[in-house]
């Protein structure tokens, strides 16, 4: 295989500890935790495994964390666990499953083996670290897989989009997405936005229901700055935050897993992050692959 920098082999030496995520109240994902750790207490006798779901200190930081759900579980993970850099192996039991490693169930087992004998590669995916910037102090910092999402919940938002200082969108509308390349295929997808390959670090702009003329998206090289700015919503606080109690019409959400209220004049910094996620990589063209069965090509 030629060198890529965003593939690489991993020897099976440096699995020591691994870990389960899973939706508790998710019955499937609850009967293969537990078939695929008496599985592994059998055959990898010499690897630890840390209780599921628990976030541990980072010197007992799992080498592999294992998320078994759809699309939306490996995002709570990645959310969960990034800050201690496990290697991810995300095994679909959802739809297509486009983060996931493996698609299918009667994979799992089979996938799980070559993982912990060294067979596979791994990908590296990018993610976006968004700042809310309100009267020239930073109120929050958070990171984001698949895509950052600024949007009236319901009603119309004025934005100004800015890449480097210079101004590239003012939406009048629902809002604004930036996806990574990771995300093309979520909500970016669903508002129209281009699909683009996962090991391709980049950001995409995609308006939401823009009422003035609309704008294609945009595709930007990963170490450009996005700015954001909040000009004016009509204020009716119709929506509470159920986290912090907070009065909400325009929210920032990262991954829709965490929701910031945003006031006029926040200002929102968008960002490659320094830190990646690490996926495990079991078959060749995975992607096209999902694509295929996602879109029924023929």
């Amino acid at each position: 295989m030629p060198p890529n920098l965003s593939r690489k082999i991993m020897n099976k030496r440096h699995i020591k500890r691994i870990q389960f995520y899973f939706r508790p109240d998710m019955g499937k994902a609850v009967i293969w935790e537990k078939k695929l750790k008496n599985a592994i207490k059998i055959l990898f006798s010499n690897v630890s495994i840390l209780n599921a779901n628990i976030i541990p200190k980072k010197s007992r930081a799992p080498q592999l964390l294992i998320a078994l759900g759809g699309d939306g579980t490996i995002l709570e993970a990645t959310q969960k666990f990034q800050h201690l850099n496990p290697l991810i192996l995300g095994l679909n039991l959802g739809r297509v499953g486009f983060l996931a490693s493996v698609r299918s169930p009667k994979y799992f087992s089979s996938a799980l083996s070559k993982v912990l004998r060294g067979n596979f590669h791994t990908i590296s995916r990018m993610l976006i670290r968004a700042s809310i910037i309100r009267y020239n102090k930073t109120i929050f910092s958070g990171y984001a897989l698949n895509e950052i999402t600024i949007q009236n919940l319901l009603g119309m938002v004025d934005l100004r989009v800015e890449v480097e200082n210079h101004p590239v969108q003012y939406i009048h509308g629902n809002g604004v997405l930036i996806a990574t390349a990771t995300g093309s295929t979520a909500y970016n997808l669903s508002a129209h936005g281009p699909i683009v390959m996962p090991d391709i670090k980049c950001f995409i702009i995609t308006e939401l229901l823009d009422h003035n003329l609309p704008t294609p998206s945009l595709i930007i090289k990963r170490n450009r700055t996005i700015s954001i700015v909040v000009e004016n919503f009509r204020k009716s606080n119709r929506f509470i935050i159920k986290k912090t109690g907070e009065e909400a019409d325009v929210i920032l959400a990262t991954d829709s897993e965490r929701i910031i209220a945003l006031k006029k004049g926040d200002r929102i910094i968008i960002k490659k992050s320094e830190r990646l996620i690490r996926f495990v990589e079991l078959n060749k063209n995975y992607f096209f692959k999902s694509l295929q069965e996602k879109f029924e090509f023929k």
